[in-house]
């Protein structure tokens, strides 16, 4: 099964402004990733730890999972990252975000420098999670192998910024698609969106999608958002706090979805009580595995607190 944290709306905060993590601590995010990679420019990421420290261990966090994006293995910074964070600050951390990742390699750095943190501090060994970025075409072709290499992994990302990037693909900004008129038919995102869902469900994980740049377009981020959702994502980005009641809306049963789910449920129950493989539901025939989908309908709907 999926991880049983909330993650319809993941909100991207830059490390270097305290006052951006004071506003993300006291927002309705069901996620906020504390961010040291791509927001921090490279002078100021050494100094942006001391921010995500001190608000980590500092402020009221409520229900929300928190987390912080470090920069990719590849880096001089990563091992300072997570040292330093986890050292000071790991009793309030839930969750590293790994970014550029390219293979199972780069997620191992990461599980063995976690642990051997939390052995020496006395945390719980396995106690922080991991969610990975899926942005480089090479982690694309081997997404099934990344997803399951840890099991500290809890979540995919699909990064389509630096994914465009790594496959040369014509787009206006990030996460864009339809209004960009490069005339392509259809969701320019649907192959890798597919591919990357199928393995995190194929392995237990949650499959989150990434961020959609045109914030002043609430209509575009909706959209992405609901193919996402419909393909098996359960949450997305959000890089400004006017996405998150939109992610954490589309991202949560409706009401109505709530009570078709129940009633299906309950119609295949009362079939399988009377010795019969299938019932008849509003037309339609159905059986345990459409019950299977249901199932899932009610469990996320228990999760968002709205069943």
């Amino acid at each position: 099964m999926p991880s049983s944290r909330l993650r319809r709306s993941e909100l991207s905060t830059p490390g270097v402004s305290p006052k951006m993590i004071a506003k993300a601590a006291a927002s309705d995010a069901d996620l906020v990733f504390l961010d040291l990679e791509d927001s921090v420019v490279a002078s100021e990421k050494e100094a942006a730890r001391r921010n995500i420290i001190d608000g980590l261990n500092g402020l009221d966090w409520g229900k929300k999972t928190r987390a912080c994006r470090i920069n990719p293995v590849s880096t001089e910074w990563c091992h300072g990252d997570l040292i330093e964070v986890v050292s000071e600050a790991g009793e309030n951390l839930d969750v590293v975000i790994v970014p550029k990742v390219y293979g199972p390699r780069d997620v191992w750095f990461v599980d063995d420098l976690l642990t051997q943190l939390e052995t020496r501090l006395g945390l719980e060994v396995g106690g922080i999670g991991l969610e990975v970025l899926i942005e480089e075409t090479k982690a694309l072709a081997r997404v099934e192998e990344i997803a399951s290499c840890s099991p500290r992994l809890e979540a995919l990302i699909l990064g389509v910024g630096d994914l465009s990037a790594s496959q040369g693909i014509r787009l206006g900004h990030i996460g864009g698609g339809a209004e960009d008129g490069y005339g392509y038919p259809g969701d320019v995102w649907h192959y890798a969106r597919n591919r990357m869902i199928g393995a995190a469900r194929a392995n237990g994980l949650d499959a989150v999608d990434g961020p959609y740049g045109a914030i002043n377009n609430p209509v575009g981020y909706e959209r992405e958002a609901n193919w996402a959702a419909t393909l098996g994502s359960v949450g997305k980005w959000a890089i400004h706090p006017s996405q998150i009641p939109i992610a954490n809306q589309v991202f949560a049963p409706t009401q109505k979805e709530i009570e078709r789910a129940t009633a299906a449920v309950r119609a295949v129950q009362e079939a399988e009580n009377a010795g019969l493989g299938a019932a008849s539901f509003q037309g339609q025939m159905i059986d345990a595995a459409t019950a299977r989908i249901f199932d899932g309908v009610l469990e996320r709907a228990r999760l968002c607190g709205v069943a």
